[in-house]
């Protein structure tokens, strides 16, 4: 069953993902891959308020490892980075690096602070 809930989490996630990263990259004329950055800073934050939230293992699985799991993406993170530096973008490159982990675990970190405050 949770597979399932895994499943149809990750069928709105990855849909979800694409939409707002293509929406938010048309939007800025810039090789900073903001697009990714936005669904890696959104789902890093809905995580931490499903965490903070200490909800159903059910509501985790297809809410937090679903959705959450394919709305982020580590490896076209990971790709852009390699990407910027290829481009000789290395500025770009170490400050997306950078904001992206940096914004990640801040965006995380507020969301599961706002869910212990209100559920608590």
């Amino acid at each position: 069953m949770t597979v399932l809930l895994v499943a149809l989490g990750a069928a709105i996630g990855a849909p979800l993902r694409y939409l707002i990263d293509r929406t938010v990259q048309r939007a800025h004329d810039s090789v900073f891959p903001w697009g990714t950055f936005a669904v890696n800073v959104t789902g890093s934050l809905i995580l931490g308020v499903l965490v903070g939230g200490a909800l159903s293992q059910p509501v985790l699985a297809v809410l937090g490892t679903g959705l959450c799991g394919a709305l982020t993406t580590y490896s076209t993170f990971g790709f852009e980075t390699v990407r910027l530096f290829e481009q000789r973008a290395r500025f770009y490159a170490v400050a997306y690096a950078i904001a992206s982990i940096v914004a990640g675990l801040g965006a995380a970190f507020v969301g599961f602070t706002v869910a212990q405050a209100l559920w608590s």
